[in-house]
């Protein structure tokens, strides 16, 4: 069985304001930690550098938009709104600043780790750094099969120069979980319950200003728990004080507990205890060392270091179409294809109550340009492709939400 490192965040059986964040993960449970850190340091990683003192580190992101109601399927805005939120914990230009008590305010950090959307997708085309996926999953579960196509959910963007979080709907209470540096390549990345996710648009109270990616980030990046997933235990931070375990909704401060250090108590408001997200407001020094640490030469994430996917200008091509349902047999509408790969012809029929019948279906090939088009006068038509190199394109019909997609292999 595989455990993560990140954390399972658990609200109440109701969604009340009230509901308090809990969490199953131990850190450190996955007992092939060290070698897959030793392994993953050991990879090549192309023209190698190390970081420059106080750099600020940019990290591209990929939003894996996993689903199967519409209301999963958050809007671009709050995808946004979770990457300014990101930007200004990482930063500490987050506005509830004023809310660390003063006895903290000499250890709070500004790591300087900023995030940008991805510009570049893995193939060279142009990218919003946002990819939607209708998938007939109900919810998914802690076992990572968000994170494959077969498993109804999506691939991960190469792990060296993205960081890929999925966002979609979690079984049961969780609200999300991330993978260990060093983890396997096609399950890098972080889970993020829909519901959750950015500082606008459909939330759930309390959990409504971010931070729980912020936390979960912070998982990824190499930090623990604050409290150390033990009691009284250690996060590896010299400058976050002991306690016993951790809080949950918003203590008042000082918040003591049986292994206070001194009178200041536990430091709640750290991102990586549990409370809620208008409590939280800060990282510390140790912590930012201890995140911009994996970007050394040698580290997990320093492959980072020679990312240029937020370069709009490396692209080669335009985008390709939002993706709404991409060769998924098991789909109730949209079209198929067949046979698929081909040669010359292929016959196009609607599937469920979607219509082909005077409307026009346009084929692009991997770099966005638009190759062929076709037009159906009846609802099932054969579609000459004998004028188009061997390839991979995408097939596309439709208009906004209605937009549907398929590939098409030509041999």
């Amino acid at each position: 069985m595989r455990f993560f490192f990140g954390i399972l965040l658990i609200t109440g059986f109701s969604f009340q304001a009230s509901a308090q964040r809990e969490c199953a993960a131990v850190a450190n449970r996955n007992p092939n930690f060290r070698s897959l850190a030793k392994a993953n340091a050991n990879r090549p990683v192309g023209h190698s550098r190390d970081t420059i003192v106080n750099e600020i580190i940019t990290i591209p992101v990929v939003v894996h938009v996993l689903y199967n109601r519409p209301e999963e399927n958050i809007s671009d805005d709050q995808i946004l709104s979770q990457i300014e939120v990101l930007n200004k914990d990482y930063r500490r230009l987050n506005s509830d600043t004023i809310n660390t008590p003063a006895p903290f305010k000499s250890v709070a950090a500004d790591s300087r780790i900023m995030f940008c959307l991805a510009k570049v997708a893995p193939d060279g085309r142009a990218t919003t750094g946002i990819v939607r996926k209708h998938t007939n999953n109900v919810y998914f579960l802690l076992d990572d099969g968000v994170k494959f196509d077969g498993a109804g959910g999506a691939d991960a963007w190469d792990p060296s120069q993205y960081l890929n979080i999925w966002v979609c709907s979690l079984a049961g209470r969780s609200l999300g979980y991330s993978s260990l540096p060093g983890d396997p390549a096609e399950t890098d990345g972080v889970v993020i319950n829909y519901d959750v996710f950015g500082s606008r648009g459909l939330l759930r109270a309390p959990y409504t200003l971010g931070r729980t990616a912020t936390h979960e980030v912070g998982h990824w990046l190499g930090l623990k728990h604050i409290w150390g997933d033990t009691t009284c235990g250690s996060d590896d931070v010299d400058d976050t004080p002991t306690q016993s375990s951790y809080n949950f909704n918003c203590p008042s401060f000082p918040k003591m507990s049986t292994c206070s250090p001194n009178a200041n108590g536990d430091m709640f408001m750290n991102f990586m205890d549990l409370t809620n997200d208008a409590c939280m407001n800060i990282f510390t020094n140790g912590q930012k060392q201890r995140m911009r640490s994996l970007f050394a030469l040698g580290k997990p994430r320093n492959s980072f270091l020679n990312s240029h996917v937020c370069d709009p200008g490396q692209a080669n091509g335009g985008p390709l179409p939002t993706d709404t349902v991409v060769n998924n047999p098991t789909v109730a509408s949209g079209f198929s294809v067949f046979p698929n790969p081909a040669i010359n012809v292929v016959t196009v029929s609607p599937k469920g109550d979607f219509a082909l019948a005077n409307k026009t279906i346009y084929v692009y090939n991997m770099e966005g340009k638009m190759v062929l088009t076709h037009k159906f006068f009846f609802n099932t038509e054969k579609v000459n492709i004998s004028s188009l190199p061997a390839g991979v394109y995408i097939m596309s019909c439709g208009e906004g939400k209605s937009r549907v997609t398929t590939k098409l292999v030509k041999l």
